[in-house]
């Protein structure tokens, strides 16, 4: 049952995405050339509610669905790895057109050529997975 309502809030999700134009390519490419606030608007959005549902869990002690509490594990701070990651990440997302919530939700939505970034961001994440043990971290 579980899974049930997993898959029913991916297509709920999913439809907020394509309806809000979070999926568009053309609202992606306005973004980076600074031209709307609408991708800035969902994205601060999602930034804001992210932040307080993180401290509701921490101050509550919220417990997953298997009654475990949920822990959340520090980050490394360090510069170099977020700056390099988010500068790759952010030429792919600008080049596709597409970062990895809105490939779902292209592929739903008919967009098959979408099929080949979804290949290739598997991919990629596979590869990184390879040589993850010899990168800087």
């Amino acid at each position: 049952m579980k899974q049930i309502l997993f898959i029913l809030i991916g297509f709920f999700f999913g439809i907020i995405m394509f309806k809000s134009e979070a999926a568009s390519w053309f609202r992606i490419y306005e973004m980076f050339r600074f031209e709307a606030f609408h991708m800035y608007g969902i994205i601060g959005t999602a930034l804001v509610f992210g932040i307080l549902f993180v401290q509701i869990i921490k101050r509550y002690k919220i417990k997953s669905f298997d009654g475990n509490e949920i822990e959340i594990a520090p980050k490394d701070k360090s510069f170099s790895r977020y700056m390099y990651g988010g500068i790759i990440f952010g030429l792919g997302w600008a080049l596709v057109g597409a970062c990895p919530g809105p490939i779902f939700v292209l592929i739903g939505a008919g967009y098959l050529s979408i099929i080949i970034v979804f290949l290739s961001a598997a991919l990629g994440t596979f590869l990184y997975g390879l040589v993850k043990d010899k990168l800087p971290h």
